[in-house]
């Protein structure tokens, strides 16, 4: 590798590999079609199924439901119960794990805005 080339990097090759493994390993987590918006729905205090349906508007029941276990199994979501109530009331509340994904998510929203007024001024 050139100086020059080298100076232009921003990892070296062992940061590189380690850097694209821990950001697959993050990306199969959130990286579906869904996932992001249904834990930004959480976070923000959308709970119940059919509020979390009418929220994230054009999401089936089907695709909700599977994708709400799959937080589940990774411990992003907490599923609640409530059988003391009539009828029994379902809630997916976030874990202390998933409050990790604010920052993630703010810095995202954040390059998102950057992102369309640059390609949108553009024009």
């Amino acid at each position: 590798m050139s100086e020059a080339t080298r100076k232009k990097t921003a990892f070296s090759e062992v940061q590189c590999t380690r850097h694209l493994s821990a950001t697959e390993d993050a990306l199969y987590v959130i990286g579906g079609k869904w996932t992001l918006r249904i834990m930004i729905a959480i976070l923000s205090g959308h709970n119940r199924f059919n509020d979390l349906q009418r929220t994230l508007k054009g999401i089936s029941a089907r695709v909700l439901s599977n994708e709400l276990k799959d937080l589940e199994l990774n411990d992003l979501v907490e599923r609640i119960v409530l059988a003391d109530q009539k009828p029994v009331v379902v809630e997916y509340v976030p874990t202390e794990h998933s409050k990790s994904l604010k920052d993630i998510i703010a810095a995202l929203a954040d390059w998102g805005v950057k992102h369309k007024k640059k390609i949108t001024t553009r024009r």
